[in-house]
């Protein structure tokens, strides 16, 4: 039984991808940003939502991240470092303005649903909003929101439908800025070696993985991206120039990366709260245009390219804005030291925050 379960998820893993494949591929030849990640999220939700067998297995979605991450490290060269070290009270104020958005979101929600969910303890309602509104990963705020009895049903779907928008509009509104404003590409923000080589490929796929493995043997967050991006930061750093990740494999990781986020949408997911979904759908665009102003702000305060800053502080995750920067040449390593500093703040701040919040809470 075991082995024909195996062989069942397999052939639907297969059919997944080559349906991510075509929809990738139809993505390219309608000229849509980030083809590759976007053509397959939107098959695979729709077709998750629709009751088809999609699946994914969690060695792909980590085989992305381990190939996503190792070709973002290599943009960290010591002028681009120095760049973004210099900017550090930028980083600073976007780490606090997640932490304000998220919890305001996360209070409007509370208002806005309170009465339906009267039947939870007044530390369990505020678990629920405050966890759903926080501008974090989806999987580590759903584990910090069960330890306080919240809904995590709500809290796993209120940051999957944030993401999905997230992901769906940036680069649309990016590529729409690009066609009327003409944004370059800034020469100095280019990675450090720019060809595929051999064995310097294998050096740098090597050296990666093992960070990626430590990383998940300490147990922490995203660690085959996080893994990855630390070990190939370093090694351009040190002025390793052996080879650049061929698009081919960026092309491969974008899209298992967009089936792992399309699965998330079963038939259930529309079933979930509708009017919960609604809300959270129209907070998360209130969020993106907040953002958009506040990315402004910080472009004109530190002089930095908009486009750029408007990516490093969406509220979406760090994998998917790295994509889109990456794709559309718009900063990469600065969108990328914004998402991954506000990431690992908002994981750290997060949970003694509600601890504070809600200390005058009842638990039942």
């Amino acid at each position: 039984m075991p082995k024909l379960k195996l062989a069942g998820q397999s052939s639907r893993t297969a059919l997944t991808l080559l349906a991510a494949l075509a929809a990738a591929e139809l993505c390219v030849w309608l000229g849509t940003p980030i083809p590759w990640m976007l053509g397959p999220l939107m098959v695979t939700a729709l077709a998750s939502m629709a009751g088809a067998p999609t699946h994914s297995a969690n060695l792909l979605r980590n085989s992305g991240q381990w190939v996503i991450g190792s070709a973002l490290g290599l943009y960290f060269t010591p002028q681009v470092s120095a760049l973004v070290l210099a900017q550090w009270w930028a980083i600073a104020l976007a780490v606090v303005w997640a932490l304000a958005l998220g919890g305001l979101f996360g209070l409007w929600l509370q208002r806005r649903h309170g009465a339906e969910l009267a039947h939870l303890s007044p530390r369990a309602l505020l678990a629920t909003t405050y966890f759903s509104g926080a501008i974090g990963g989806a999987s580590e705020m759903t584990l910090l929101a069960e330890r306080y009895g919240a809904r995590t049903d709500l809290v796993a779907a209120a940051h999957s439908m944030r993401l999905v928008l997230v992901v769906i509009a940036v680069p649309f509104g990016m590529q729409w800025a690009q066609h009327q404003w003409g944004l370059t590409v800034d020469a100095s923000l280019l990675p450090g070696p720019r060809e595929a080589q051999w064995p310097g490929l294998l050096w740098l796929g090597l050296a990666t993985a093992a960070g990626s493995v430590l990383m998940t043997l300490l147990g922490r967050t995203n660690p085959w991206f996080m893994g990855s991006l630390l070990v190939a930061m370093a090694l351009t750093l040190a002025g390793w120039e052996g080879s650049a990740v061929p698009t081919v494999l960026t092309n491969a990781a974008q899209l298992v990366i967009g089936v792992s986020l399309g699965i998330r949408f079963r038939r259930e997911f529309i079933q979930t709260a509708p009017l919960w979904l609604g809300s959270v759908a129209w907070g998360s665009l209130w969020m993106m245009g907040a953002s958009v102003l506040f990315g402004l702000a910080l472009a004109w305060g530190t002089g930095l390219h908009p486009a750029t800053l408007i990516l490093g502080t969406a509220p979406g995750g760090i994998t998917e804005m790295a994509i889109t920067a990456k794709v559309l040449q718009l900063g990469v390593p600065v969108v990328t030291a914004f998402q991954v500093c506000r990431l690992v703040a908002v994981l750290i701040l997060v949970g003694p925050i509600f601890k504070w919040v809600g200390r005058d809470k009842k638990a039942t």
